[in-house]
């Protein structure tokens, strides 16, 4: 999954589509040149950043000039780990988030923040101002370098999907571009290092990758399917375990859609607490093990013949504290890494494809009565022409 810095060919871009969370939402062209300090917020913000927090250095001067220049709004903290936890909270809310940063003293003292990020799956880019091409050539004993001038990129090898040190103009679109998309499509940190006497320089421009969704292994991909579809259709008390992946991938609707169709209730796991919608009329709570939100939730979830566990990270806090008493066999674990029914794990299947085959299988709606009625004195409507979930007053 981790893709390092290469050297890439680079074309013109003639007309880039703006994104936002993802989207695009116009197409403008951009000039063949640009300095990249230009280029690299430009992108960012076509790619849906629209707030930048960090704290300024030194050796970051001339990144943050083209920053206050750019269309994203830089907020300065007050200390870097504050401005890395607020941008994994942007971008768990946006989609993307941006801190900036100088070299050690800021990128090494923001790396905690971004190791949490990895870890939970949260899309953040870490811009960080660096020596100049000069300074790495004559090796002189610089403020605030640690060991080499590659230290701290390798420290944050360990921490992001995707690095970079811009010290060749001619690749330096690409390798931004590069960078970005990875942060994207794994939703995972990526680092970008800017000697701050290129950041000025004007570099050839490239085009925009068009989004290319993966194809799922087509007999893979059916062979997943009918084998859940039957766990389904023989399980009498099937739950959804809703995990914190369908909100990092834009595809909680489908989860909700499918718990709608089969009538299936909802829980969710500590990390992903409100990644459903708390008020829907088939959530159940948190489950967790021991740490479950009440006693009701994890009765239901343990005794459940069919747990689709959608999108969830198995780790000792998710599954409480190692309390949690789940039946593999009964047991459907599908995330965007691999799925696996019971005891057959099944690779090259796409999450989002899975889930749409699940919401198309036909299967019969299930029987469910709420264990601890929540939402007696509200009924909740789907407004299809939003695609979102209403509270009306009245009965549910």
């Amino acid at each position: 999954m981790r893709t390092r810095s290469t050297t890439a060919t680079t074309t013109r871009m003639s007309h880039v589509p703006e994104h936002h969370n993802g989207r695009a939402t116009s197409k403008r062209a951009l000039p063949a040149r640009m300095p990249m300090g230009q280029f690299l917020f430009e992108y960012l913000h076509r790619r849906g950043v629209r707030h930048s927090f960090g704290v300024p250095g030194d050796f970051a001067l001339p990144t943050f000039a083209w920053l206050e220049k750019s269309k994203i709004q830089s907020i300065t903290m007050t200390h870097e780990p504050g401005a890395g936890f607020a941008a994994d909270a942007y971008s768990r809310l946006n989609g993307i988030g941006l801190v900036c940063v100088t070299y050690c003293v800021g990128g090494l003292n923001v790396l905690n923040a971004i190791a949490g990020a990895y870890a939970e799956k949260s899309p953040v880019v870490v811009v960080s101002g660096g020596p100049g091409v000069k300074d790495r050539e004559k090796d002189p004993l610089l403020h605030h370098k640690v060991k080499t001038f590659e230290t701290q990129r390798r420290v944050y090898d360990e921490v992001t999907v995707a690095t970079t040190i811009l010290l060749d103009e001619q690749t330096a679109a690409s390798e931004i571009v590069r960078c970005v998309e990875a942060c994207l499509k794994h939703k995972r940190p990526v680092y970008i290092e800017v000697p701050y006497d290129m950041v000025d320089r004007p570099i050839p421009v490239c085009p925009m990758p068009r989004e290319q969704r993966p194809a799922s292994d087509a007999h893979a991909l059916a062979a997943a399917l009918d084998e859940t579809r039957a766990m389904i259709a023989g399980a009498k008390k099937p739950v959804i375990l809703a995990g914190v992946e369908l909100h990092r991938f834009h595809v909680t609707d489908l989860a909700i859609e499918l718990a709608e169709r089969l009538n299936i209730p909802i829980a969710a796991d500590l990390l992903s607490k409100s990644a459903v919608r708390e008020n829907h009329p088939l959530y159940l709570g948190v489950y967790g093990g021991a740490m479950s939100s009440d006693k009701h939730v994890r009765a239901y979830v343990e005794s459940s013949d069919c747990v689709l566990m959608l999108g969830t990270f198995i780790t000792d806090m998710s599954m409480g504290i190692y309390t949690a008493k789940l039946n593999r066999q009964k047991s459907v674990l599908a995330t965007t890494e691999s799925i696996k029914v019971a005891f057959h794990s099944y690779e090259d299947v796409e999450f989002e494809d899975f889930l749409r085959g699940l919401v198309k299988s036909g299967l019969k709606p299930k029987k469910f009565k709420h264990p601890n009625p929540h939402a007696d004195t509200i009924s909740v409507q789907r407004d299809d022409s939003r695609g979102a979930w209403n509270k009306h007053p009245g009965g549910a």
